[in-house]
């Protein structure tokens, strides 16, 4: 699609006038006009308003130019998967795992193929090749080539071993003791929790990355915990393959 295209788009689906359009990002309607005939496309400062407006990416904007890759996993990048910043504009460098709310979630490029391994191994592509694969290509990304540049001095690597000895000091009965934590989109990870009242609840945000990490059961079986976190609250629970039949272990306020 061509600008034009995407800004009637986004405008109609969202039913703004093009009066209502122009008044939101501070240009008149003889713009929003101008725009959606394909005479003119807006300047950096207003594709930045529209893009926080409609919550899609300066790339979608522009019709797609560019394939997007998060420069820290390589992973190919949609809009609905894209980092944002601290103040919730969407970052195109980096996917949502590997960037959230303006942190670097991985200072250790061990770790970060670690995570990534099992969601790429198939009956085509094994363990092996996988990660080969992936100690190859991290080096040439943007943010492994400007680790030193981009790092927060360690920071965030304290804030995730300050959680897991919080975690681990929980002292669950058969729940093993949590040496990583990755990061989890909460779309991913937002399931609903059965109450005694027989209501059911969900606690996380879709929109949001959390710290997390999936267990495998002390007593056996077919039952898993599940580790999610992050500033203000620890959550654990149990659950059967493909996150069924979830209960609520403990939900701390941090």
């Amino acid at each position: 699609m061509n600008t034009k295209d995407v800004i009637l788009k986004l405008r109609t689906e969202n039913g703004l006038s093009q009066d209502e359009l122009a008044e939101k990002v501070f240009v008149t309607r003889q713009a929003v006009s101008r725009w959606e005939n394909g005479d003119t496309v807006p300047n950096t400062e207003t594709l930045k308003l529209l893009s926080r407006l409609f919550d899609v990416s300066i790339n979608t904007l522009l019709g797609e130019p560019r394939q997007l890759i998060c420069q820290c996993c390589g992973m190919p990048l949609e809009d609905s998967i894209i980092g944002r910043n601290k103040d919730k504009t969407l970052n195109e460098d980096y996917c949502k795992w590997c960037y959230a709310d303006g942190e670097y979630t991985y200072s250790d490029m061990d770790a970060l193929i670690s995570a990534c391994v099992p969601h790429m191994v198939n009956e085509n592509f094994s363990e092996e090749q996988a990660r080969a694969y992936l100690k190859q290509a991290l080096p040439k990304l943007n943010y492994w080539k400007k680790y030193a540049e981009l790092s927060d001095d360690g920071q965030f690597e304290t804030f995730k071993k300050q959680l897991m000895v919080e975690i681990n000091d929980l002292h669950i009965d058969g729940m093993p003791k949590v040496t990583a934590l990755n990061a989890l989109a909460g779309s991913y990870v937002n399931i609903a929790y059965p109450l005694p009242n027989g209501a059911n609840v969900k606690f996380l945000d879709d929109a949001t990355t959390y710290l997390g990490n999936q267990l495998e059961s002390e007593f056996g079986g077919e039952r898993c915990f599940g580790v999610l976190a992050n500033m203000d609250f620890i959550l654990v629970c149990t659950y059967e393959t493909d996150g069924k039949n979830p209960e609520l272990v403990l939900y701390k306020k941090r």
